[in-house]
């Protein structure tokens, strides 16, 4: 499809004048040939693709393809556990095979100790972890979160979501109150895969 010639704006035509007033003409020598300083049509290029049109309408566009997300965030207390795994810790009838105490650390220090308690617990075959975080504190401020009382307990969640061993817990459950009550929870893991399976 051809479309119509354009003319050039003030702009284009300003600039096309001054720099055909620098060109020299190649005649002969005395002969002087004349230069117009008229702006040229300027015929846009052809499109790339030709548009098909329907009925002499233009087809809408064809959506964009969807962009690569990742996988939503594991929320590992909903994670089922079968029936005598949920009584077991109900009732505190499972003794934690690994404690790790983080209550009283600072953020950076729990966070840190909470992934190499896990790699040890995990190395160790653990199934049952218990993780000590304190009680959690209502806060008025959630802005200052990270430096009052109950802050571990606010975060612990996120980072065993996001961590490197997410994989690897099969849920999250309060302790039982003879390991701590609402100051800890039960971390679950999975039985490492065998080997040579992901």
């Amino acid at each position: 499809m051809i479309r119509p010639a354009r003319r050039l704006t003030r702009e284009e035509a300003a600039l096309w004048a001054a720099v055909a007033g620098t060109v020299k003409p190649l005649g002969k020598p005395g002969r002087r040939a004349l230069v117009k300083a008229e702006a040229p049509v300027v015929t846009p290029p052809e499109p790339t693709l030709p548009v098909k049109r329907v009925r002499g309408r233009v087809p809408p566009a064809l959506p964009l393809p969807p962009t690569p997300s990742s996988p939503p965030a594991r929320i590992l207390e909903q994670h089922g556990l079968d029936g005598s795994w949920e009584r077991r810790l109900r009732k505190g009838a499972l003794e934690p095979d690994f404690t790790l105490d983080l209550h009283g650390a600072t953020l950076d220090a729990a966070h840190g100790r909470l992934g190499h308690g896990l790699t040890l617990a995990l190395a160790q075959g653990a199934r049952v972890m218990l993780l000590i975080t304190g009680r959690s504190r209502p806060d008025a401020e959630p802005a200052d979160r990270a430096n009052r009382r109950g802050a571990i307990r606010a975060k612990f969640l996120d980072w065993l979501t996001n961590g490197p061993h997410a994989s690897r817990i099969a849920a999250v459950r309060p302790a039982h109150p003879h390991h701590g009550g609402a100051g800890a929870v039960y971390i679950v893991l999975r039985r490492a895969p065998p080997k040579g399976n992901p």
